[in-house]
């Protein structure tokens, strides 16, 4: 055991860690353990981790299951390059296959995360059209290696874009209901997936479909506040996709294994896509893991074509167990049906926060992936944070959530409400009683 103390361990993030995505030397929650949905700093403090950290940490903390896989594999093999066969590779990637249909899926290519699941898709989609064009949403986030990052929609891709917007990648609006000024009924709906639909479909024959390799996108938009399409839209793309030879890649990095009440988020749609990404909650997060799945017809005409695509540690064995027992776990304990039960605890508890508090907007809820719009004036649907501008309004309720003991994160207007999948209803309503009491303090601060 480390004899470091909180604030030795916290000096040392800030003098030699480089933070993703922010100004270098911000102190940092020294954190000391976790375990089920909960983590302790140095002082003691008990957090609720109510984003599963990253939307990642899907069956909680130390799953001892998880955990025990992990040290099993490290005492038989840690690891071996990807050319050779080796039991957990194997067998996780028929698993995944099984999950997806293996009446249209084939196989597997590992990677290390989300950035290069989504990377290696894309290569794999203009090797095997012959097309250069990858269409995705402004609304999105697909990761931060180079085509990952010029594929994503929101503002973090203009740091990589320093010669200006990057060739063959192109974006397109989806929609985000409420801020676009639709409500929820079903003629709202359909008319914004009609309005959404048309524009798409215009987007793809001027830039010529014949250019367009495939269509990359989150199956619910996460990290830019879980934005669930309105009914129809998903299957109206993915027919425009089939009209054009376009193939459709579904980003399931945040989104799967269980987020949504179904192994993979598509499957909550009358879709099939071509290929698959995926990442964070294949191994809970213990080891890092992700990766395409591919349908029979990519996967038949690489027999015959080499594969773009390689890394040292794809497929690595220790990833591999731990996604072997992840995923084995998921299935056994029907992690899918407790999910959907609590979305009947979830869901009405957030709509019925967007009825009574002042700054909530619209309330988002499928399965436990839910976000909060949160608003100066509901009647104009003024934001409380407008797209990349800065403010404080947002990281002071996320510090009074943080300061009770509620750990998320949230983008732009968003609060997102994504805890681990194994949380109990009793739990759930804890945190969700600590929730409603920042809301109120926040309809004070901000919306009188």
């Amino acid at each position: 055991m480390s004899d470091l103390s909180g604030e030795e361990v916290a000096r040392l993030h800030e003098e030699y860690v480089l933070q993703p995505w922010a100004k270098q030397g911000a102190p940092a929650t020294p954190v000391k353990r976790a375990e089920g949905i909960y983590f302790w700093d140095y002082d003691g403090k008990r957090y609720a981790d109510m984003s599963s950290q990253m939307v990642c940490s899907n069956l909680g903390h130390q799953n001892q299951v998880v955990v025990d896989a992990i040290k099993k594999q490290a005492d038989e093999l840690c690891y071996i390059a990807p050319s050779f066969a080796v039991e957990p590779r194997g067998k996780l990637a028929k698993l995944l296959v099984e999950i997806a249909g293996a009446e249209h899926f084939q196989r597997v290519f590992f990677t290390l995360g989300g950035s290069d699941s989504n990377e290696n898709a894309i290569e794999i989609a203009r090797f095997y059209t012959g097309r250069p064009k990858i269409l995705s949403c402004y609304r999105s986030y697909h990761g931060s290696t180079l085509g990952s990052a010029f594929a994503s929609g929101d503002w973090r891709r203009f740091a990589y874009e320093t010669g200006g917007a990057a060739p063959s990648f192109v974006h397109f609006l989806n929609p985000s209901v409420y801020e676009d000024g639709f409500d929820r009924t079903p003629e709202d709906e359909e008319r914004c997936t009609r309005q959404y639909l048309h524009q798409l479909e215009q987007q793809i024959a001027y830039e010529g479909p014949e250019t367009i390799a495939a269509v990359l996108m989150e199956s619910i938009v996460g990290a830019n506040g879980v934005l669930i399409p309105p009914k129809g839209y998903m299957e109206g793309v993915a027919e425009l996709c089939h009209k054009n030879g376009i193939l459709l890649i579904c980003d399931e990095v945040m989104a799967g294994f269980a987020r949504s009440g179904k192994m993979f988020t598509w499957q909550n749609f009358d879709l099939v896509p071509d290929l698959v990404t995926f990442a964070k909650g294949v191994t809970g997060a213990m080891v890092p893991l992700g990766g395409v799945i591919a349908s029979k017809e990519i996967s038949k005409f690489f027999e015959s074509h080499p594969l773009p695509c390689g890394l040292t540690y794809s497929g690595h064995p220790l990833a591999c167990a731990a996604g072997v027992a992840a995923t084995q776990y998921y299935l056994d304990n029907d992690i899918c049906a407790h999910v959907r039960q609590l979305e009947g605890v979830l869901k009405p508890r957030l709509e019925e926060f967007a009825e009574r508090h002042a700054c909530v907007g619209e309330a988002r809820c499928i399965g436990l992936f839910a976000a909060l719009t949160l608003v100066k004036d509901k009647e104009t649907r003024e934001l409380l944070a407008p797209y990349h501008t800065a403010n404080g309004r947002m990281p002071a309720i996320f510090a009074e959530l943080k300061k009770r003991g509620f750990y998320t994160f949230g983008r732009e207007s968003n609060l997102n409400v994504c805890p681990p999948l194994i949380i109990t209803e009793d739990e759930l309503n804890e945190q969700l009683d600590i929730l409603d009491e920042v809301l109120t303090w926040a309809d004070r601060e901000f919306c009188e």
